[in-house]
């Protein structure tokens, strides 16, 4: 099987979907690859904090500008993904004022708001802070769901006609001498939405133009071409507790140093993280002492998380890069900022260009500059609109008003369900049939499953990512199989029951470094449900040979009389 189009976008993270959507938007016809859901790489495994530059304001002032830059323009493009929790950079006894004051001047060089809190006015805000906290400088930092932010991206540029293919992996680059004309890549079922019974097959697309948004597997895209793309992948940890300790991010306000932010996400807070350069994305230790570090160091700052409830850990990997000859050797000073490598100029090989760095937070803008140079070098004379275009679900904000009560759901469920669908809401939730919570941990109802399962086909981690089902204090002990049935009648048994199977077990990845307290009997109880009442560890149902029911019963079939007269 052999396709073309115009552009052909590597990567489904937040870059790659903003380039899709950007692409499409000015005309060209687009088809985006990626090898597992949207957000199986970075964009899906990070804290969820929208920079407001604070962070760099010292160390990386050029990476500061952008994020405060982005950070406006996202709040009014994207305001259903963006929860505006304002941020503060905290100062304990023994961290430096000098420091603390050139966190604060260098916030004003890079016109980020910023103004000192005393510790009581602190804790005013964020009563469960440390007691002996000195100050702090307060930021328009925010809380951004990533998924739903990419998923926004990725509707948007099929609405204007792209293609977008997930579980498709490059499995070769296509090159003529010194020319990149298309890849090779392998479908895990389809192409089109997933189905777990479907064969998978191969195809070939060629392009006028192939894009490298594969973020820290951009290196291993080009020794597909023998091109060398200096990433530095460095991993960070991330912990997540049952619910919100904070409503603001908080962060320490040292130099730089490990488990130094939480960020309140949805229904619970995101503690983060570290920073330690691996040589392969895929394959790094997972190791129980970072999880320890997060909750101990970050308890300096918010003591009541060393007895709170953690609900899983996941790890990250940044896509860090820095020009070849600058040497930097430890990761945290590796800079923040993007880079476009066109490979024509630095490689002497057309076709394609990389964008490689940044973080979430300045993707829109990584999108723009990289359309830029493909409509340049493809003759197209069209503008940027990202930029003032609302993402699906923001055009109209104003769908979140205060009534609850506009699908006839009770107030906690519409007020969630409204949080994630913004001005879809009205789209997805009005329906004459049964409309029943499928997740309670998150409140999300069949309606919003549907939805997803409409976007996504039997990929229920995709769901997942759409709606956050089973990414509550359950971990889906409760919900999983709710979400499975939905499914049914369109897809078979066996799909159905492949399909559960996949998304119970990603679920379980998580919470292997979670298991002491009440989440260990949350571990167990989700166990004995699934492996005991619902009998899926030896459920016979996953055998191919046929049943022999008589096995299941070896007692009589007539019922003897007892010697009390019963049966």
């Amino acid at each position: 099987m052999t396709t073309h189009t115009d552009v052909l976008v590597l990567g489904g993270g937040s870059t790659g979907c903003g380039i899709a959507r950007d692409l499409a938007m000015r005309g060209l016809e687009v088809t985006l690859v990626e090898r597992g859901n949207l957000t199986e790489g970075t964009t899906g495994r990070m804290h969820g904090l929208l920079h407001s530059g604070g962070r760099y304001a010292v160390s990386d002032q050029a990476s500061a500008i952008e994020c405060i830059e982005e950070n406006e323009i996202l709040r009014e493009i994207a305001g259903h993904c963006v929860e505006e929790t304002g941020g503060l950079f905290v100062q304990r006894p023994e961290d430096s004022d000098a420091y603390f004051q050139e966190k604060l001047e260098g916030c004003r060089e890079c016109n980020i708001p910023a103004r000192v809190l005393s510790g009581r006015e602190a804790r005013e805000v964020e009563p469960y802070l440390a007691t002996d906290v000195k100050r702090a400088i307060e930021v328009p930092d925010a809380a951004v769901d990533p998924f739903r932010l990419c998923v926004a991206n990725a509707v948007d540029a099929e609405t204007h006609g792209a293609r977008i293919e997930t579980h498709a992996e490059v499995i070769d680059l296509l090159r003529d001498g010194d020319d990149i004309y298309g890849v090779n890549v392998r479908h895990t079922s389809g192409p089109g939405k997933r189905n777990h019974t479907v064969a998978g097959t191969t195809e070939e697309i060629t392009a006028d133009y192939v894009v490298n948004a594969t973020g820290a597997w951009a290196g291993q895209i080009g020794d597909m071409a023998d091109l060398e793309i200096e990433v530095r992948p460095s991993k960070g940890v991330m912990t997540i507790m049952n619910v919100r300790q904070v409503d603001t991010v908080i962060n320490r306000c040292r130099p730089k140093g490990d488990a130094d932010i939480i960020v309140p996400h949805e229904t619970t807070a995101i503690l983060g993280t570290t920073d330690e350069e691996v040589s392969d994305p895929d394959d790094y230790p997972e190791e129980q002492w970072e999880v320890d570090q997060m909750i101990d160091t970050l308890s300096e700052l918010v003591p009541i998380l060393s007895e709170a409830r953690t609900i899983r850990s996941f790890w990250g990997v940044r896509p860090l890069y820095e020009p070849p000859g600058t040497g930097t050797t430890d990761p945290t000073d590796i800079t923040r900022e993007f880079f476009l490598l066109d490979h024509a100029e630095r490689d002497g090989v057309s076709g394609m260009s990389s964008i490689v760095g940044g973080k979430l937070t300045t993707y829109r803008a990584m999108a723009e500059e990289i359309v830029d140079h493909v409509c340049d070098k493809l003759g197209v004379r069209a503008s940027c609109a990202t930029a003032d275009e609302p993402l699906p679900g923001s055009e109209d904000i104003e769908t979140l008003e205060a009534g609850m009560d506009d699908f006839g759901l009770r107030s906690p469920v519409a007020r969630r369900s409204k949080q994630r669908l913004g001005s879809r809401a009205s789209e997805v939730l009005e329906t004459d049939a049964a409309n029943p919570v499928i997740c309670q941990c998150e409140g999300v109802t069949r309606a919003e499953i549907q939805d997803g399962i409409s976007q996504s086909g039997t990929d229920l981690n995709a769901v997942r990512i759409r709606t956050r089902a089973s990414m509550g204090n359950c971990q889906g002990g409760f919900c999983c199989q709710n979400m499975a049935n939905e499914l049914h009648p369109e897809y078979d048994e066996e799909t159905v029951r492949t399909a559960l199977d996949e998304l119970f077990q990603e679920r379980w990845k998580g919470e292997r470094h979670a298991l002491w307290g009440e989440q260990l009997s949350q571990a167990m109880l989700n166990y004995a449900l699934h492996a005991t009442t619902m009998n899926r560890d030896r459920d016979p149902a996953s055998e191919s040979a046929d049943l022999e029911y008589a096995a299941f019963d070896g007692g009589n079939q007539t019922a003897e009389p007892r010697a009390d007269g019963g049966n």
